[in-house]
């Protein structure tokens, strides 16, 4: 499956910039061009399926049916 077959239109081009490591799942912090930083909990298999490493050039595909927001 290529990227482009995936219906996901919330897409943001990145590297990732920090991979906080845990037995069952990770945290993986992708910061985008602008310097947004968008962070993803994956398992910690596909960090090593993907062979995602500090400053390897990913897409994060976003697709949620629900955000929540606080007021500050």
């Amino acid at each position: 499956m290529t990227i482009t077959a995936i219906n996901v239109r919330n897409q943001f081009r990145g590297r990732v910039r920090e991979i906080i490591a845990g037995p069952v799942v990770s945290e993986v912090d992708i910061e985008t061009a602008g310097g947004f930083i968008v962070t993803s909990v994956v398992t910690s298999r596909s960090v090593q399926e993907l062979g995602l490493v500090p400053g390897k050039e990913v897409i994060a595909l976003v697709k949620s049916t629900d955000v929540a927001i606080a007021a500050l």
